[in-house]
């Protein structure tokens, strides 16, 4: 696979797809954790004396057209602010403002706009694929999705290259599936064992210890023959939790939270075997087994929080969690956009080894399969 970090870009026109996703409110950025990612890619190129024009989507607007909520209007102002630099919005392929700018760093509107990026248009394809001399993938979180901008792009682009966030990703996820030293576990939280389902059994097959949270852990909880109540979980998931409890791998907690209503009505902490019909599990205590399992652990892998941590009367695991995995000295890895909220809001980013950009994508690479823009990637040389 080619790298840009490897590459001669002196002069050269850089396309870069790149995930700037991000939340905003009354048109300005509240969370520029995805840009602040993309940066040693575009600086790389402008040191480097290259130009570059920035592609990436931004919410779910409606294909083919223009929808101002939508617009990247308030990405070019954060960008600007970031780099110290004018930046420039293209709103058309057909610009001739595209690399004849007095600036040497532009963005193209919401790609999203463009009718054939989720159908992977060969056109579109094509047409991004060769604005430039070479395009540059550098958006991991979007890999696994087979789109214009995250596959046909690359395919039928002149030159490709993964970027410097890419590479990264690439080097750090590849090191925990195949090289993770022992004592090695997972935290896998959420809501539901389905979307996790592979991640759980490929992990099963190689951590010591799977600590499982919210509602998944319900649908284990279920499946150890426990009450739940009205709690989120998945009857049809049951059967298989079953399977995955024989191993011995799993480890549920003790203590939970319960309530009657996701306002708090009625808050109880207890042990699992004393939930009642009427209630549900919010959240989830560590005990000192758990504690002690992570403090001795080399390799941690998280992914999804343990409760409603969002509610502050359902936060208390997640924290515990976040703090004790600070604490640890092992090597820790965290994807999910839940997961990096709570590290943000209880933890220094600091204290967790790698946090990658990826969720859905994350998920994927952990599950060892083979990412659409990857793929291309490689078959690019």
């Amino acid at each position: 696979m080619n790298r840009l970090s490897e590459l001669n870009i002196s002069n050269k026109n850089l396309v870069i797809r790149v995930d700037m996703n991000v939340p905003i409110k009354d048109g300005t950025v509240v969370d520029n954790t995805r840009i602040i990612a993309c940066m040693p890619t575009i600086k790389f190129a402008l040191e480097n004396n290259a130009k570059v024009l920035l592609i990436t989507h931004l919410g779910r607007p409606t294909e083919g057209s223009f929808e101002e909520q939508f617009s990247l209007k308030p990405l070019v102002k954060e960008l600007s602010r970031i780099l110290d630099c004018k930046v420039d919005l293209v709103d058309s392929l057909d610009s001739s403002k595209i690399f004849n700018s007095s600036s040497n760093v532009q963005i193209l509107e919401n790609i999203r706009f463009f009718a054939g990026e989720k159908t992977n248009s060969n056109e579109l394809g094509q047409a991004l694929g060769n604005l430039g001399d070479i395009y540059v993938f550098d958006a991991f979180g979007t890999s696994h999705r087979e789109q214009s901008s995250t596959h046909s792009a690359i395919v039928h682009s002149n030159s490709a290259c993964a970027g410097i966030l890419l590479e990264k990703e690439i080097k750090v996820l590849t090191k925990a599936l195949n090289e993770s030293k022992n004592p090695y576990i997972a935290i896998i939280g959420g809501s539901k064992v389905s979307t996790k389902l592979e991640l759980i059994k490929n992990i099963n097959t190689k951590a010591d210890h799977i600590i499982v949270g919210g509602g998944i852990a319900n649908t284990f909880i279920k499946a150890a023959g426990h009450e739940v109540g009205i709690s989120l979980f998945e009857e049809s998931m049951v059967h298989i939790a079953k399977d995955l409890l024989k191993d011995s791998k799993i480890i549920l907690p003790e203590t939970v939270v319960t309530s009657k209503t996701f306002e708090g009505d009625g808050i109880q902490e207890k042990n699992i075997a004393e939930v009642r019909e009427n209630e549900m599990i919010l959240d989830q205590f560590l005990n000192e087994e758990i504690e002690s399992i992570i403090s001795s652990s080399r390799t941690i892998l998280w992914n999804g929080p343990l409760g409603v941590f969002e509610n502050k009367y359902f936060s208390r695991g997640t924290e515990q969690l976040s703090n004790s995995i600070a604490k640890s000295d092992a090597f820790s890895i965290a994807g999910g956009g839940e997961t990096l909220t709570a590290i943000n809001k209880f933890i220094n980013k600091d204290d967790v080894s790698y946090c990658s950009t990826g969720g859905g994508a994350f998920l994927e690479f952990m599950e060892g399969k083979d990412l659409p823009s990857i793929s291309a990637l490689k078959a690019k040389i």
